[in-house]
């Protein structure tokens, strides 16, 4: 019997994926295990390997194309079995008995080879009749019920393609686009919101020849994506002072020079090299320790509240960003941050994460310092609360005892949820932050 090789969602956020390359040509024996192509994701790279041992036929997934997630993209053939170079091929038409699961099962047909699936279809909702209470008592995200109430459709006439039948926000887009039963109208409707220039607008606005078009890859459609449900959806508010960080400076100095020295494939290095970077990330995870209310998601249910300090650290890569995980950083000793970030970075920039090493997290951290920004207010990034936009450290003059004296300072923006964290409650955490980064020696303990 074949075995089918899907293309397999490795994202949370992965409707569709790209082949960037196969391994293996037409008609190649593999292993199971064997490398057989690799997938553009929206934030990674990843190897696909096969399912099983046999004979690679029938390969449809072509590199650098969009491909729905759970498409057939080749099948492998047990030895023997007919595939469409075998001379069985032609003999007999191929049929495939229908069956409710994923594999398929060949007639018993002597020599039939079974065809290829057609191609999978995107999900479409289903319109049912409505019922009487606006979707109340319906399984639906937030999202989803927003764009529905804007849109007046009712969520009881929408099938949900989620967990357990729940509405998610394609259902209604696809419900709006297929006509379903509106709601009752509540009120007289609102001025429709603007909607951003189309493509013919902005391009009309240039000189014919004085451009050239790159069209989008996927990583960018999902920061545009990401940005703009999460500054429409989420309330922020802003909170900026600044860090006094000379102590900081002192304590990493000595630390680095008092780094032991290992042996490496190169000779021997430091163990490791602390970056100011590494203390705002233990400085945040400290901080959200000692104000844990503030240590939340939001969700339309509960609020939730984490036990542990997970912190996200943007890291620029070719064509957008990327905000990789140091999970429990209230715990781990500042080399250990420093060594877990100097890694991450590195496979972040090679698309090599794997997706729990960038999916979730409690807070995050963007930190453009290094490029001699002063300060600047960041995005946050759902399910998080809370992120700290970090500016670069410079010298100014501040009043010390009534005498004007020079001091490093660095000033970081808190961005933060309004829904789980108040004024008070994002300047209480700010203000821890800034008794840590200010005596560092806290951090050693």
């Amino acid at each position: 019997m074949p075995v089918e090789v899907i293309l397999p969602k490795v994202d949370m956020d992965m409707a569709t994926g790209r082949i960037s390359r196969w391994h293996v040509e037409e008609g190649a024996a593999v292993e199971k295990g064997d490398l057989l192509f690799e997938i553009e994701t929206d934030k990674a790279a990843m190897e696909i390997d096969a399912p099983a041992g046999g004979i690679v036929g029938d390969i449809s997934g072509k590199e650098g194309v969009d491909i729905p997630v759970g498409q057939a993209v080749a099948w492998i053939y047990a030895e023997g079995e007919a595939t469409p170079s075998s001379p069985l091929a032609g003999e007999v038409p191929a049929k495939r008995a229908e069956g409710g699961g994923g594999d398929r099962v060949p007639t018993s047909e002597e020599g039939a080879r079974p065809s290829p699936p057609p191609p999978v279809q995107p999900p479409t909702a289903a319109v049912h009749p409505p019922r009487k209470g606006e979707g109340k008592g319906v399984r639906a995200s937030p999202l989803a019920r927003r764009i529905a109430k804007e849109a007046g459709i009712d969520l009881a006439a929408v099938s949900g393609s989620g967990p357990r039948g729940r509405v998610v926000k394609a259902d209604v887009e696809a419900a709006i686009s297929g006509g379903a039963a509106k709601a009752p109208a509540a009120r007289a409707p609102e001025a429709p919101a603007p909607k951003p220039m189309s493509d013919e607008q902005v391009l009309r606005l240039f000189e014919e020849g004085s451009y050239e078009l790159v069209p989008h890859d996927g990583m960018r459609k999902t920061i545009a994506r990401r940005l703009v449900e999460a500054k429409s959806t989420i309330p922020h508010f802003y909170l900026t002072l600044d860090c006094e960080i000379d102590a900081l400076l002192a304590l990493r100095k000595q630390l680095n020079a008092a780094a032991p020295m290992v042996k490496t494939e190169d000779g021997e290095k430091p163990a490791y090299k602390l970056s100011v970077n590494d203390f705002i990330i233990k400085a945040m995870a400290l901080a959200l320790m000692a104000v844990p209310d503030a240590n939340a998601s939001w969700t339309e249910s509960a609020m939730v509240k984490h036990k542990h300090a997970d912190v996200g650290v943007a890291v620029a890569i070719p064509g957008g960003l990327i905000t990789p995980i140091v999970r429990r950083a209230e715990a781990k000793t500042l080399s250990a941050i420093s060594n877990e970030m100097k890694d991450l970075a590195t496979r972040a920039r090679n698309r090599k994460l794997k997706p729990e090493e960038y999916q979730g997290g409690t807070t995050a951290v963007s930190n453009l310092g290094m490029y001699g920004i002063k300060d600047f207010a960041a995005v946050i990034n759902p399910p998080h609360a809370t992120i700290l936009a970090v500016g670069a450290g410079e010298e100014r003059a501040v009043v010390k005892d009534g005498e004007i004296k020079p001091a490093t300072i660095m000033s970081v923006t808190l961005s933060t949820d309004h829904r789980a964290v108040d004024g008070a409650l994002g300047a209480e955490l700010l203000s821890a932050f800034k008794r840590l980064v200010e005596n560092p020696f806290g951090m050693l303990v």
